[in-house]
């Protein structure tokens, strides 16, 4: 990935300097150089002394502990005013301490979120940059020509102070998680219920992407199900495991949204559902003594298809109303003045969760900035009404044929409560002053009160 933003850096008329510790890397880095302006480094010395100051230098390292690795290895060889963004899946408290840290010593730090992967990076990524205003005017120029273009409009915008890039990204990634498990929970109904074909498959997921589901990730699961394995000639998606592993953003997200109280439940289930995934001895053993509904459809195939795909998008709205609900929450909380229709902007290309519903995303927050779900949207709400039924009749299906759906019954479970004037939370602050006096407030009257209830022993 790192190499393919340098060849797109240097597409855009900029000189690069790269440096790996595997000094393979840096050979294959100037083997592809062609006529660019690439020079291929081998010591922190001699890159840092191939920038013109004061410098700017990305890194694109995995999160964590590398990170500030290299971080250290770089300060004897940086200075005042240059400029180190860390363009990785970093947490976006570590983006914050880092900021800190760098900036007593007059260097600034932008936490920089990139999407895309290894095509994007090449071609136009969507970033997420945040950090100091004053260090994003001087690498707008160079990230507005290596983004992603949308209509013209590049898909970079800056988000806010300290670690709002880190944190948009993590959100993203956690939309991302959810965008996936739709999609996987689609084909189980599709393959083990309809029993389709992978060539069926592949159609109808190519078709439904000339609709209202037009995606990047509906567009690659099309591809997906047409990739035969050269090992055994073999449709591919047959021959994998069906073990999911993840890099933990997805349980950042949901980490972080338990803290601010904000529900994101198809966020959740998408990450439980990986880690239930990899339980593949227990779940081949329970699958043996535990029983369960028999696998018969009483739909139609076609309808099948067409209910599904209805169900998909309203499912993938309320997906993209829990993200944006949790951003607008830690804009607050962290005090990021996250400007939530510059994120859907920049999310409409060469991101992962690109999409074509992002466009009405935009328009809605656009004409409603203060709108507190998208959900409320004169754009989304009669269309929810009218998928509802949909997404009802999809999860009715799943129950019956006993195929696990949570993230479609949690995508329908939070539309409900969201619209529920009423819900008994009342009995369960009943039973917290029961057991623990926590108290409670009242529908009649202000304040908090206590009841000496009438216990009985159990």
């Amino acid at each position: 990935m790192g190499r393919n933003l340098v060849y797109n850096i240097c597409d855009h008329g900029y000189s690069v300097a790269g440096f790996d510790k595997n000094s393979s890397q840096v050979e294959t880095l100037e083997l592809g150089k062609g006529n660019y302006d690439i020079w291929g480094t081998h010591s922190m010395e001699e890159f840092t002394g191939a920038l013109k100051k004061p410098r700017m230098i990305l890194l694109l390292v995995p999160a964590g502990p590398v990170v500030d690795s290299v971080i250290n290895k770089l300060k004897p060889w940086i200075s005042k005013d240059d400029l180190v963004m860390d363009c990785g899946n970093s947490h976006y408290t570590d983006t914050n301490l880092r900021i800190k840290k760098m900036g007593k010593e007059n260097i600034y730090f932008m936490g920089v979120g990139i999407s895309g992967g290894e095509s994007g990076a090449r071609n136009g990524p969507s970033i997420m940059p945040g950090g100091s205003k004053k260090a994003y005017d001087r690498v707008a120029p160079l990230l507005m020509a290596i983004s992603a273009k949308t209509k013209g409009e590049p898909c970079v915008a800056y988000l806010g102070p300290g670690s709002a890039g880190h944190y948009v990204k993590m959100v993203h990634n956690g939309i991302e998680y959810a965008f996936m498990q739709l999609i996987a929970e689609a084909y189980h109904l599709l393959k083990q219920g309809a029993g389709m074909s992978n060539d069926q498959l592949h159609d109808i997921f190519l078709k439904w992407n000339d609709g209202a589901l037009h995606s990047y990730l509906v567009s690659i699961t099309a591809d997906i199900f047409k990739q035969k394995d050269p090992l055994t000639g073999n449709h591919l998606i047959d021959m994998i495991l069906d073990s999911a592993h993840q890099k933990g953003t997805g349980a950042w997200t949901t980490e972080d949204a338990m803290a601010l109280q904000v529900p994101v439940p198809v966020i959740d289930v998408a990450v439980s559902m990986r880690n239930i995934s990899i339980l593949k001895k227990e779940r081949m053993a329970a699958q043996k003594v535990l029983p369960g509904a028999d696998i018969k459809l009483i739909i139609g195939k076609q309808e099948l298809v067409n209910v599904l795909e209805n169900a998909l998008y309203f499912s993938i709205i309320t997906v993209f109303a829990q993200g944006m609900a949790l951003l607008r929450s830690a804009s607050d909380a962290y005090q990021y003045d996250l400007k939530l229709k510059d994120i859907a902007a920049i999310w409409r290309e060469g991101c992962i969760i690109r999409a074509s519903l992002l466009d009405d995303i935009m328009a809605a927050l656009t004409a409603e900035p203060d709108l507190s779900n998208l959900m409320l949207s004169g754009i989304f709400k009669d269309k929810l009404g009218v998928l509802q039924e949909n997404a009802r009749q999809i999860v009715r299906t799943g129950i019956n044929t006993g195929i696990p759906l949570p993230a479609l019954m949690a995508s329908l479970s939070y539309y409900d409560s969201y619209r529920s004037g009423w819900l008994p939370d009342n009995l369960l602050q009943a039973q917290r002053d029961y057991f623990g006096a926590h108290n409670y407030e009242r529908t009649d009257r202000e304040g908090t009160f206590h009841t000496e209830w009438n216990q009985t022993q159990h």
